[in-house]
């Protein structure tokens, strides 16, 4: 079985989902759905790489759940094949007009419809290599500011809905400009590639997530985690750095590489917003820089709540 894929199949008819479920199970783990309804919750809750979707079906039609799954952000991007009784050439435009990227009749040959599944798939495993190196610095290797900006928003929601907190750390490497004029370029990618590496090893939770976000400026982002809880990761990079102790000799901070961080935690129910803690976790680093650099600065409990009531005053 190919369980790297998963097919969800939609139809009313019992007959039917099993005709489609023999013919491809031993190939892709298969969702089934009886139903609109229960089409879109299952969806939702699997996000199956292709949707097989009835086209005839009571209450709400094949056509009625593709507007819904192309309206959801969550859904819109799953590709769907009606498989249908309808076969007029009005039905099958309506339905690609709609989203579809492939309309097969019934009675379909089952030959016919395991290429075109298998060729639709292949197609989104290109998409999806493509969209990974989209998200990829190219020089460190780990996510992109791209990357980090999804996956932020994605734990912002989830801590809406959940009523956690977020904690985000800005880090900035100390005098890299003078750095890379003295020891060169090479040099300095090199050096962005080890402090990568090193935030990477100073995380370990699997929701904890590091991105380079331009430059020599790096974002972790803690989710779930109060800020006396994010400290600890915090320090633990900063020391890491330290240890590496590669060289810089014109550095007025330490004869060694060092970063600086600042961090802050907010609770996205108290009616901040992403650019909210950002901004803050920012100032942060500044505060850093400013009390001499090589350290973490962290903002106050209460300041994220303090920093989105500035921002509403007139």
């Amino acid at each position: 079985m190919n369980t790297a894929f998963t097919l969800l199949i939609v139809d009313d008819e019992k007959r039917n989902r099993s005709l489609l479920t023999e013919l491809l199970q031993g190939d892709y783990r298969i969702i089934l759905a009886k139903n609109g309804e229960q089409a879109l919750e299952r969806a939702r809750e699997h996000h199956p790489d292709l949707i097989l979707l009835d086209v005839l079906m009571p209450d709400r039609d094949g056509y009625a759940v593709i507007r819904e799954l192309k309206n959801d952000d969550q859904t819109r991007d799953i590709p769907v094949i009606f498989v249908t009784a309808l076969d007029s050439a009005g039905d099958e435009e309506r339905g690609l007009e709609l989203g579809a990227v492939d309309y097969i009749s019934k009675p379909f040959n089952p030959a016919i419809v395991r290429v075109r599944i298998r060729n639709h798939l292949q197609s989104v495993q290109q998409r999806r290599l493509l969209e990974q190196l989209a998200m990829l610095d190219s020089l460190t290797g780990i996510p992109n500011r791209r990357r980090f900006t999804k996956v932020f928003e994605q734990e912002w929601r989830r801590g809406m809905r959940d009523g956690t907190p977020i904690s985000l750390i800005v880090v900035d490497v100390d005098h890299f400009k003078a750095y890379n004029d003295t020891y060169g370029h090479a040099a300095g990618d090199e050096v962005l590639r080890l402090i990568a590496r090193t935030l990477q090893d100073a995380l370990r939770r699997p929701g904890d997530f590091v991105a380079r976000y331009g430059g020599e400026e790096f974002v972790i982002l803690l989710p779930g985690i109060t800020s006396e809880g994010a400290m600890a990761p915090a320090e633990q990079a900063r020391a890491g750095i330290e240890a590496l102790d590669i060289p810089h000799a014109v550095s007025t901070v330490a004869a060694r590489v060092t970063i600086s961080q600042g961090g802050a935690t907010c609770r996205p129910a108290e009616g901040n917003t992403e650019p909210d803690l950002f901004r803050l976790a920012d100032s942060y680093l500044y505060v850093a820089k400013h009390a001499g650099r090589n350290r973490v600065a962290w903002a106050p409990t209460g300041a994220c709540r303090e920093a989105a009531a500035r921002e509403e005053a007139p």
